[in-house]
């Protein structure tokens, strides 16, 4: 079992009893590096910036007089942090505020909790934390519409796929003789969970600008066989992104999020680019609620 596996295997895959009194030391943090390492991606020499972010959508604790407060809870923080949060236990630590009492009224009560996750998360991250409470009056934003469903320009009836194991040599590229830009969508991504090989669905969003052209079958085909792969869901972003790099043009620029379906009433977005945010902009603004399609 690799560090990664055995920190992360603290709650993930077992039975563990829930605890309803808040408790920080429920947080598990799992490093980066590890994975990184697989792939050539030089820790302290990232090829990309970008965040994860996380929407929990069954945050809920007490006033002091016990009048129960609910709300979803967004949070994000960087991709270069030395950590990222195990989903689990993130999930272990949110619960742990269910029946813990705070401030006099809902404001009070939210500010404070406020200030004990982005203060917790931040201790066990070694990074700054951004987090808001959404509610019903929160703006709502759609997402990545710009970007357009690749199963639209792939032939169906004619593609076959054959790989389900991650496979970078299916990656089919024809040289062009000026830039473009590709903005592709595809709603089918599906992982494993590295610990409890439970399945993970998501959205995957992929901009670049090249002379190069990535043929839309042979970009289907690659994501495809992650199907059967087991990562985690900021691990499999990372990979897609270092595989596409790994192809194009040194100045290219590229831009891959993944929206992941929620599990356990939490979901994961993380973001890679090498030519800015702007196109997440919604997303990693903690005070919008973002969407993109059903599934989210």
């Amino acid at each position: 079992m690799s560090l990664t596996d055995s920190i992360a295997s603290k709650y993930l895959g077992k039975k563990v009893e829930g605890r309803e009194i808040y408790d920080p030391s429920l947080l598990v943090a799992i490093p980066r590096i590890e994975n990184r390492r697989q792939y050539n991606i030089d820790n302290n020499n990232l090829l990309f910036a970008g965040y994860d972010v996380w929407q929990a959508y069954e945050f809920s604790c007490m006033t002091e007089n016990g009048l129960p407060v609910t709300r979803v809870l967004k949070l994000k923080y960087p991709c270069d942090s030395e950590f990222l949060v195990e989903s689990k236990s993130l999930k272990l630590y949110l619960n742990s505020f269910n029946m813990s009492s705070f401030g006099q009224n809902i404001s009070k009560c939210l500010d404070i909790c406020k200030l004990k996750i982005q203060k917790d998360l931040q201790n066990a991250l070694k990074t700054v934390v951004e987090c808001e409470f959404l509610d019903n009056s929160t703006k709502k934003s759609e997402l990545y519409t710009s970007f357009k469903n690749i199963m639209d320009v792939v032939d169906e009836e004619n593609i076959t796929v054959e790989e389900f194991k991650e496979s970078p040599e299916l990656l089919e590229i024809v040289a062009e003789n000026e830039e473009n830009e590709y903005f592709w969508a595809f709603d089918s991504l599906r992982s494993y969970c590295r610990v409890t090989h439970q399945p993970d669905f998501g959205d995957v969003f992929i901009y670049y600008r090249s002379k190069k052209h990535i043929k839309e079958d042979s970009l289907v085909k690659y994501l495809v066989s992650f199907r059967s792969e087991y990562h985690f869901h900021e691990e499999c972003c990372e990979m897609i992104f270092k595989r596409l790099l790994d192809i194009l043009d040194d100045g290219d620029k590229l831009f891959v999020s993944a929206l992941y379906t929620r599990r356990g009433g939490i979901d994961i977005s993380p973001v890679r680019s090498n030519c800015g945010l702007e196109m997440a902009e919604k997303l990693l603004d903690v005070k919008t609620f973002a969407r993109y399609g059903i599934k989210q």
